[in-house]
């Protein structure tokens, strides 16, 4: 039996959902994510807004520099939240096998279905007009044998499109793409890969299995089950970058020591709960700094064995920033960055061992909160003022 998986994407969310309140704001240019001379990154971006050139995870202010005709708006996430439960309520009325990835998308395992619903075309049509006529939001929809491919498709088909990629023609949908297409493959890989010649899909297949694994390990056996287009649920993992970094722009420049090392403490624990999902060990802490004047300051430090434990972290980087600022300059930004990860446990004397395990099983735990509650929903003492 050949598995129907949908990807669904909810065409410019947040932007569509404003439009439902403010009618007005059809056809123009809107930028979701706060005012133009605010600090913060674009939320989202309506395709008259992206003609310019505006995308997520812009700073505003290039956004406005680049459309200043736009309308900005600082979002409501709780109405984002109240229609995006609403589409999950119907994507269920359809299948009860439903992963909802984000605030905006899902995917939606219809294998084996075909008799109480129909060909696949046919129920994603439907699924389609549903969500339009409850919640007045469009959706685009890809379909294949894998996630990967009808995510990649669904991206195709945007905006309110659907896109079936038959059986055995997965290959010939990705061969022509850019690789930067492919789900989890980030600009740093793109880099790698460019500098071998790779621009395409279809380039890094043809680099085959053995290539690719001697040039970048198993993270190569993931990028090769990628260009075939082929699940890569067992490789997931490798599809962390080779760093994990958080930052934190203070809404006004401060020299606040508690208020600096309260943010550092916050984005540690953010850091390391991402190296813990991954199942990784970092050796390399970096501490980044930038003031009032935009001048930034980067500090590192290499550990002489890898950890993944919030408090480990976080006294190298409190230690790096008591050596590179004087608390008395202003700070406009701060950051926390892990590099030269692998996936080799700790070693050390057998006490030490005892107590890091400790502290792993009680971090794992705080994971686990986490993953049911919310990030938010259990902290350290450390990280609350």
């Amino acid at each position: 039996m050949e598995p129907v998986i949908f990807h669904a994407d909810m065409d410019a969310f947040f932007v569509s959902v404003e439009e439902l309140f403010e009618p007005s704001l059809k056809g123009k240019a809107v930028i979701v994510g706060g005012l133009p001379n605010q600090r913060g990154v674009v939320s989202a971006a309506s395709y008259e807004a992206r003609k310019y050139g505006v995308h997520s995870a812009m700073p505003l202010v290039t956004a406005k520099r680049l459309c200043p005709h736009a309308v900005f708006l600082p979002g409501r996430r709780d109405k984002y939240c109240e229609y995006s439960r609403k589409a999950e309520g119907i994507f269920r009325r359809f299948t009860p096998v439903v992963e909802m990835v984000s605030i905006d998308e899902a995917y939606l395992d219809f294998t084996g279905s075909e008799r109480l619903y129909g060909a696949p075309l046919s129920v994603a049509h439907r699924l389609r007009s549903e969500v339009e006529r409850e919640t007045g939001l469009s959706v685009s929809i890809g379909i294949s044998r894998t996630k990967l491919v009808s995510k990649v498709a669904s991206d195709l088909a945007k905006p309110r499109g659907i896109l079936w990629v038959l059986p055995s023609h997965e290959a010939s949908l990705l061969g022509p793409l850019k690789v930067g297409k492919l789900p989890g493959v980030g600009k740093a890989t793109e880099m790698q890969l460019r500098d071998l010649g790779v621009m395409t899909v279809a380039d890094l297949a043809a680099l085959g299995r053995q290539s690719l694994n001697d040039l970048f390990g198993q993270w190569g056996e993931s990028l090769y089950c990628k260009a075939q287009g082929q699940n890569t649920a067992h490789f997931d993992f490798h599809d962390e970058p080779v760093s994990i970094s958080n930052e934190h722009t203070f809404a006004q420049d401060t020299s606040d020591p508690e208020e600096v090392e309260l943010t550092l403490a916050q984005l540690v624990e953010k850091a390391a709960h991402r190296l813990r999902a991954h199942r990784m060990f970092a050796r390399t802490i970096t501490l980044k700094l930038r003031d009032l004047h935009f001048r930034t300051v980067t500090r590192a430090a290499s550990l002489k064995e890898p950890t993944h434990l919030d408090g480990e972290i976080l006294d190298r980087v409190l230690q790096l920033l008591h050596r590179s600022w004087d608390c008395k300059t202003k700070i406009r930004l701060v950051g926390v960055g892990l590099s030269g990860l692998g996936y080799a446990p700790m070693q050390g004397h057998l006490f030490e061992r005892e107590s890091r395990e400790k502290k792993t099983r009680l971090y794992e735990a705080a994971d686990k909160i986490r993953g049911k509650f919310g990030f938010d929903s259990i902290t350290s003492a450390r990280t609350v003022k």
